[in-house]
């Protein structure tokens, strides 16, 4: 285990209005997906998981965890990683339409070139 991605659980029908908002005022926006029904906003109350980038050959991995009857994501290493070493994993968007693609700039040798 590396670190939980932590920040205030809200219901996922809130994140679009809660995207635009935190876009409105200029402010980044971090949120993980718990599942269908919940999301992690980290944009205000996170931790420091929240800027881990993507890699399309990352060190790392996520998983949502249950502890207690209370859902978690964590992210755990994939292998050794070395002090000094960026820490990444594969954000697993789903994938989009062309028109609403995410470029990829991880600059890996099997980079996919879109993160959707």
């Amino acid at each position: 285990m590396v670190i939980e991605y932590a920040g205030t659980v809200i219901r996922a029908v809130l994140t679009d209005k809660r995207e635009k908002y935190y876009d409105g005022k200029g402010i980044g926006c971090y949120m993980f997906r718990i599942d269908d029904f919940d999301v992690v906003d980290a944009t205000m109350q996170g931790n420091a998981a929240r800027f881990i980038n993507h890699s399309c050959e990352p060190n790392c991995y996520s998983r949502v965890i249950n502890v207690d009857g209370r859902k978690h994501i964590v992210i755990f290493a994939l292998r050794k990683i070395y002090r000094g070493e960026e820490l990444t994993y594969d954000y697993k968007f789903p994938i989009e339409d062309e028109n609403s693609k995410l470029h990829c700039n991880c600059g890996t040798r099997r980079c996919r070139r879109f993160l959707n």
